[in-house]
């Protein structure tokens, strides 16, 4: 398996495309594995010339799981970051960034083009900000400012996000709670295969599956907070793109980011939710492969 040591961590990744090409790095989203990449969107960039990388994050998938890690309770965080207290955190936000940076170090990369989804649109925003010299450009995907004000989870994700789930779910159970979780995000897009939700659950179960990590990552984020002044630094060209249809992270979130970064271009999307629909792949590799090709 291609692992790599990368920030105190070891770090799963796929390497696809010719050498040469520049590179465009993927990066996933809160307690999501890499596998939920559209293969289609990869083999469309590289068939646009360009090399894409994309991994696990830590807490997720074959990267290195932080098990035994102490970590405060999620409302003692909440409560915290509202007020500016200590937090005593197994990692931040930023320290994904630095995981990302790393593995560029580790594959000899000088620099990349940076694509984020959701939390992976927050770690591509950090690494805006704190390593310019090593992006040629980002892609913000479904993510967010950060900042105080901005419409949340419409009701019924947010009663579904506050529901106590088994703690040692069957594997059977596991699925079909993954499959009620996707689906109530995802657009309902007809292109997209009736069995895709069971498919993906079946197989991010197989693969890895660690709720505390998730948990972990959840953490990160709450105490991120507010980015609007990182933002207000970040120079690097800049494409932003949502679903209009999103329930979970409602587009707003991302007309802020754009809002916040100098000349950054904002693309909403109608047929897309918090996913990547199968109808809308070919836009997505287009407004990628577009913006990486224009810098």
């Amino acid at each position: 398996m291609p692992k790599v040591s990368a920030n105190g961590i070891e770090l799963y990744y796929e390497d696809n495309g010719p050498a040469d090409a520049p590179v465009i790095l993927l990066v996933m989203g809160l307690g999501t594995q890499m596998i939920a990449w559209p293969d289609a969107l990869i083999e469309g960039l590289v068939a646009k010339g360009f090399r894409v990388i994309h991994y696990d994050n830590r807490d997720v998938g074959l990267s290195t799981h932080l098990n035994g890690a102490q970590a405060p309770s999620l409302l003692w965080t909440m409560i915290a970051s509202r007020f500016g207290l200590p937090l005593n955190l197994p990692y931040r936000v930023r320290d994904m960034a630095a995981d990302g940076v790393r593995l560029l170090d580790a594959l000899g990369i000088e620099k990349a083009h940076i694509v984020g989804a959701s939390m992976g649109g927050m770690i591509v925003q950090h690494i805006a900000a704190t390593y310019a010299d090593r992006v040629r450009s980002m892609t913000s995907i479904m993510s967010s400012s950060g900042a105080r004000g901005l419409p949340g989870p419409d009701a019924e994700i947010r009663k579904r996000l506050m529901t106590r789930r088994p703690a040692n779910p069957t594997r059977d159970e596991a699925i079909q709670l993954g499959v009620e979780a996707i689906r109530q995000i995802s657009y309902p897009d007809p292109a997209r295969a009736s069995d895709a939700f069971e498919v993906m659950a079946a197989r991010a179960f197989d693969r890895a599956y660690d709720p505390a990590g998730f948990r972990r990552q959840l953490l990160a984020i709450i105490a991120d907070g507010s980015r609007v002044d990182m933002l207000k630094r970040i120079k690097v060209p800049t494409l932003v793109v949502h679903g209009k249809a999103d329930r979970l992270v409602p587009w707003q979130c991302s007309e802020d980011i754009a809002r916040h970064i100098t000349g950054a271009r904002f693309e909403l999307i109608d047929e897309m939710a918090h996913d990547l629909p199968p109808s809308q792949v070919d836009r997505m590799v287009e407004l990628i492969a577009g913006h990486a090709a224009a810098h």
